[in-house]
């Protein structure tokens, strides 16, 4: 992987600017019937960085995207995109607002071509009326996939079907990309490769909020870092002081 240490490039102007945050979550509370798996989550992030929320299976990090991206309504709190409140904004309208959520596990739509996977993302009005300068940066930016166009997402290998679905994500033309998971069930080499195009994706000024386990790949990438646990955030930080954090090393990285 080509990066191995926390972003600088953001995080002196958006960690403690007068900016207004692009996204803000405030006291968030949501529920799976009668199972509660938010706890008034309180975060922010700024435009044009990345955020990683770190934390063990079940922590409450893929409730909190779907809530971000209107898949699921908060019982309470509130969800701001560029100052609005968008907290009862169905996935739809977030989609054409420009949130784009990748979900975890892929989810491409195997019996359908890679072509036609990625026409799918720019299913807005706003991203159809330059659907065919996007189809061209995602091939600039993901060459493997445009020797693959034509061939069913289904027979792709893991990594090529996570790009995409990150590349599917951008052809909705997002300010706000959330990405979960994104190296699940790939093999390391992979994984440096998709968190490399990661990277790349953040040249282009589309601001991200990452899903991650893998706790050293998700934070080396990132500017910030909130660390969720059962369902409440138990540190915020830059990235490069959770990653030298005594109990985060322990916790997660087995240190």
């Amino acid at each position: 992987m080509s990066t191995t240490t926390p972003n600088p490039a953001n995080t002196g102007t958006a960690v403690g600017s007068a900016a207004t945050p692009l996204l803000q979550v405030d006291g968030v509370t949501a529920f799976y019937r009668d199972l509660q798996a938010l706890f008034g989550i309180t975060l922010k992030v700024m435009p044009g960085e990345i955020v990683a929320l770190i934390g063990a299976n079940g922590a409450g990090k893929t409730t909190l995207l779907r809530v971000i991206s209107g898949v699921k309504q908060a019982a309470a709190g509130s969800v701001k995109f560029e100052g609005a409140d968008v907290s009862r904004v169905p996935a739809h309208k977030m989609v054409a607002r420009g949130v784009s959520h990748v979900p975890e596990g892929r989810q491409v739509f195997p019996f359908l071509t890679v072509r036609e996977n990625l026409s799918l993302g720019a299913y807005t009005s706003r991203a159809r009326a330059t659907m065919k300068q996007s189809m061209e940066e995602q091939l600039a930016l993901f060459p493997r996939l445009g020797e693959r166009m034509n061939q069913l997402a289904g027979t792709l290998s893991g990594g090529e079907q996570q790009m995409v679905a990150i590349a599917r994500g951008l052809m909705a033309k997002p300010k706000l990309l959330l990405l979960d998971e994104p190296s699940l069930g790939l093999a390391p080499k992979i994984v440096d490769e998709v968190f490399d195009k990661i990277q790349s994706v953040r040249q282009t000024g589309i601001t991200m909020m990452i899903v991650e386990q893998n706790v050293v790949s998700g934070l080396s990438i990132a500017d910030r870092g909130y660390v969720i646990q059962t369902g409440t955030v138990l540190l915020e930080d830059t990235s490069s002081n959770l990653l030298k954090n005594e109990m985060v090393r322990a916790a997660y990285l087995g240190l």
